[in-house]
């Protein structure tokens, strides 16, 4: 006989899942992603169970094919889907690893569509732009939910208000309000200007983005706005009359020294209090935010410093620098010079400024350089000759992907004297090709399949014991994520290993070269990986082989 309580059980109701909605207003890049990022972690933080979801406004299906330049960074889930580096930002954030439907493009989900239409699934009904894409949008909304067995559902909305690309989602945000008007609330992101000719802090601008919003029948529960000072009350009035929004719904965003500041300022400002109050959900549990204070404390610490040079080829972008393009380096490796109380210095060096070798005794002023991954010839010059400096003036150097392929090719030529040497994607017709293409994508770069073809997503790695990356692991075995095409040669392995390059990390078959090293006796620290350590790296969880390269740089002579 079933008990009181199992009966009690049984006939609980799951709890209703809760669904944001990010959107922006005015102009775009004011760190959307950051307060959507932001928005989640403070709802986890007063225990809610959070899924944060992208939606990129693009025919691209994924961002794999998306210049770095224009997109910024392409952040790979471990599934293997290619997408935008917002999602990396969540993950950072929430300290959780998101699978690939919490991902769209307006090309995914047209895509998705035509191939039910294709396979009759409509029942030989009318396929039409609306209602069927926003109803598609709407159902990957909720199977992400279901997926993770959410509370809340967080949803960035990419671009502004004011695009014609964006009308389709905003139809399936009217739909979901007006489907479950108490399970679903708007946030939209705002800048605030102030015009130095004038000193004071605009709302027009803000009014009218609302207006816009309002003419999609969506209508926002708050704001957060975004600009260089806080925003004082009054404008706080005006916004909420002119913008049918609660005064205390208008949130103050002012620019920081960092983003991880920014939790902290919303739940100041009662962001999290408002949001929960707007979905009906309880606000009697106060946020829990103690790890997440410690981290920021010790973002902030007055540490030794150390210096890295990150050499790339996306960093210029005519008279600007675009540091977003290795947005996941750049934060891996602060993780672990916070974790090792130490201040990081990042310079951003173009690849193609060390073709002329005179420029490589810059390096010298640096503890530590690396190599990040890319694609094509630009710079390669450089780089190759940069890999060869830090490896005779004994500089602590980290290669990942690209960078670790060119510091095998680099060996390759200067130590193993393999008479032009080089890799497939450079010079595909060339003598020794050290470097070559993976046999699964031989057939795809013939038939001009690029688009989501290359190895992507977690693959399990064994590593040597008493290597290198044995001892920052302190594991025999990982699991890490890719995006390549190339690999070390096998053929070539033999005459490598014989002049003292290591190869400690390989596919637990024991084909592919996952990790190439110099051991310590040769070298303080010389690592390349085949992989993206930078991906998997958390604010509350640094990667061990950046804080080992960071180690290795500050101990460094």
């Amino acid at each position: 006989m079933a008990t009181k309580a199992n009966n009690k059980r049984a006939t609980k109701k799951k709890s209703t899942t809760k669904y944001i909605f990010v959107v922006g207003g005015v102009m775009s890049g004011v760190g959307k992603g950051v307060a959507s990022s932001s928005i989640a972690t403070l709802l986890e933080s007063r225990g809610h169970n959070v899924t944060a979801m992208k939606i990129d406004p693009y025919i691209n299906v994924d961002a794999g094919t998306m210049n770095p330049t224009e997109h910024g960074e392409v952040f790979v889930l471990k599934d293997g889907l290619e997408t935008d580096q917002d999602m990396g930002n969540y993950e950072r954030f929430l300290n959780k690893d998101l699978p690939a439907i919490n991902y769209m493009t307006t090309g995914s989900v047209y895509q998705s569509v035509i191939r039910k239409e294709r396979n009759l699934e409509y029942k030989g009904k009318n396929v039409e732009v609306v209602p069927d894409i926003p109803l598609e949008v709407i159902r990957r909304i909720k199977a992400a939910g279901e997926n993770a067995d959410a509370d809340i559902v967080q949803v960035e909305v990419g671009g502004t208000v004011g695009e014609y690309q964006n009308v389709l989602f905003l139809e399936a945000i009217r739909m979901m309000k007006t489907e479950e008007p108490d399970n679903v609330a708007v946030v939209m992101v705002s800048y605030l200007p102030v015009p130095g000719s004038i000193g004071e802090m605009k709302t027009k601008p803000t009014q009218t983005a609302v207006r816009m919003l309002n003419s999609a029948g969506v209508f926002a529960d708050m704001i957060v706005c975004r600009s260089k000072i806080s925003v004082d009350q009054k404008r706080k009035e005006k916004i909420a009359k002119f913008c049918n929004v609660k005064v205390e719904n208008v949130i103050s965003a002012p620019d920081v020294d960092s983003i991880y500041d920014i939790p902290l300022h919303y739940e100041k400002d009662g962001l999290s209090e408002g949001l929960l109050k707007t979905l009906g959900l309880s606000t009697r549990k106060v946020a829990d935010l103690k790890n997440w204070k410690r981290f920021v404390k010790s973002s902030k610490n007055e540490g030794d410093t150390v210096k890295i040079a990150v050499v790339g080829k996306y960093f210029n972008s005519g008279d600007f620098v675009l540091s977003d393009v290795y947005i996941s380096i750049l934060e891996a490796i602060k993780f672990s010079a916070y974790k090792l109380r130490l201040n990081p210095e990042i310079d951003y060096l173009s690849a193609e400024d060390f073709a002329d070798k005179k420029n490589l005794r810059k390096l010298n002023q640096y503890d530590g350089v690396l190599v990040p991954g890319g694609f094509g010839t630009t710079g390669i010059e450089g780089k190759l000759n940069v890999i060869e400096y830090v490896r005779k003036k004994r500089i602590p150097y980290f290669g990942i992907c690209y960078g670790m392929q060119l510091a095998v090719l680099e060996y390759a030529k200067n130590v193993a004297k393999i008479k032009n040497a080089s890799t497939e994607e450079i010079d595909p017709k060339a003598d020794h090709l050290v470097i070559g293409v993976m046999d699964e994508q031989k057939e795809k770069i013939a038939k001009g399949d690029m688009g989501g073809t290359m190895r992507l997503g977690q693959y399990e790695a064994k590593l040597k014991k008493g290597s290198v990356a044995a001892k920052a692991y302190k594991a025999q075995s990982i699991v890490e994520r890719h995006r390549h095409r190339y690999e070390v040669n096998p053929e070539y392995i033999n005459r490598l290993t014989d002049k003292g390059l290591v190869f400690s990390g390989t596919s637990p078959d024991g084909m592919l070269m996952e990790i190439a090293e110099l051991p310590q006796e040769d070298h303080p620290f010389f690592v390349g990986v085949q992989f993206h350590p930078e991906l998997q790296a958390r604010p509350l969880d640094p990667h061990p082989l950046f804080t080992a390269f960071i180690k290795a740089a500050y101990e460094s002579d």
